[in-house]
């Protein structure tokens, strides 16, 4: 798994969009029993955090040692550094996998396996993500345009996964069909600055060139943003889920 992340960890748990409510409501009926869930590449825990609400213990788990260190600490969460691929936990000991933005990131054949393994029968797996922002047809205009056509080139290869809506990634047998997720959210101009500040691409750009990308869009989406000290937007969810009646 690459770690794209670790530098200005601060700023992604800063920036980086949160999930709705109704969506844990969901994954959580489908839940029969709630005593371990594992949330796999948490960054800075935002889902792990939720998930400690509803469950005995949480196990929160991210390459990045960066990104542990700026997560919220709770007291049903043990966070750790380790890969989603292989870890120390026992096996059939989760009621609840989640995964939040990040499975792009790993190795199918051996996380799918490690999920197999440490999942108890009946566990449900739960793939999360979230699609680019929409905030206005005149923004993102700009928002869209900056992110094909200036960082395009710049994107890992793993981010068309994301771009195909998680639709194409390999996922386990026992999928079940979800509802439609919409997180919206209410941001001012600053606030989607640092958040376009965070994309990897714009990180790669950076160490590639030596300059700044935001910069090159910063008048023009600020002309289109507008008086307004802060405007609705909406990120679409991506979600697949599968259920494991047999390990």
């Amino acid at each position: 798994m690459k770690d794209n992340f670790s530098s200005g960890s601060h700023r992604y748990a800063q920036f980086r969009p949160t999930y709705p409510a109704a969506l844990f409501d969901y994954l959580l009926s489908l839940v029969p029993h709630r005593e371990n869930a594992w949330d796999c590449g948490t960054g800075n825990g935002q889902v792990a955090v939720v998930l400690a609400d509803h469950f005995d213990q949480v196990a929160a788990t991210d390459i990045s040692g960066s990104q542990l260190a700026s997560a919220l600490p709770h007291q049903r969460i043990d966070y750790s550094v380790q890969p989603a691929e292989k870890t120390a936990f026992p096996d059939h000991n989760f009621d609840l996998i989640t995964v939040a933005q990040a499975i792009h990131w790993f190795d199918f054949t051996a996380f799918y396996q490690e999920v197999g393994r440490t999942i108890r029968p009946g566990g449900v797996l739960a793939v999360i993500g979230y699609d680019l922002i929409r905030i206005s047809p005149e923004v993102d205009a700009v928002v869209d345009a900056f992110y094909r056509d200036v960082v395009g080139p710049y994107w890992d290869k793993e981010r068309r996964y994301i771009d195909q809506q998680y639709r194409t990634i390999p996922f386990p047998a026992g999928e079940v069909p979800t509802p439609v997720f919409v997180n919206d959210v209410e941001w001012s101009f600053e606030h989607l600055i640092g958040y376009l500040g965070t994309w990897s691409a714009v990180k790669h750009y950076q160490q590639q060139t030596g300059q700044d990308p935001v910069e090159l869009v910063y008048p023009e989406l600020k002309k289109r943003w507008g008086a307004a000290e802060k405007r609705p937007g909406r990120f679409p969810i991506l979600l697949r889920v599968a259920r494991y009646d047999h390990c």
